[in-house]
């Protein structure tokens, strides 16, 4: 196993001023990786720009300038997290949620053009061509 040791004690990470984190279990339980790139962007700067309560109150004008990103790309990812259970919206106020016990792993793609569906059906469609081949 890798130790680690500080490399740079001059430089060593304090809490002042404001106060934002991120549960490590948002790494291990698999939260980052069922998030989309925008979807992350906005739920770091909710972090960032929350209080001790997770609370903000950005607009979507400064919180489009700051993420450099446009207002379709800022209500999906908004409405992304918040289907995910991360956050709460009020309209004006956002929460950052303490996080639920899993993620929430959602498919962006239609049952038509999920991978998952595709190979299922293909599965059922051999499995029915097998049977009926077997039949007198």
């Amino acid at each position: 196993m890798l130790t680690k040791r500080i490399l740079n004690t001059d430089r060593v990470r304090k809490i002042m001023g404001g106060f934002s984190f991120i549960p490590h279990r948002f790494l291990t339980d698999g939260f980052l990786a069922s998030l989309d790139q925008q979807e992350i962007l906005l739920y770091l700067f909710l972090i960032l720009a929350g209080d001790r309560h997770g609370l903000s109150c950005y607009s979507y004008d400064a919180s489009c300038t700051f993420l450099q990103i446009n207002l379709d790309e800022y209500i999906a990812a908004r409405d992304g997290l918040i289907g995910k259970d991360l956050i709460d919206f009020d309209g004006r106020i956002f929460q950052v949620l303490d996080l639920p016990s899993r993620p929430v792993i959602k498919s962006k793609l239609s049952d038509d053009e999920d991978p998952t569906v595709v190979a299922q059906i293909i599965r059922q469609s051999l499995r029915y061509a097998d049977q009926r081949r077997a039949l007198p």
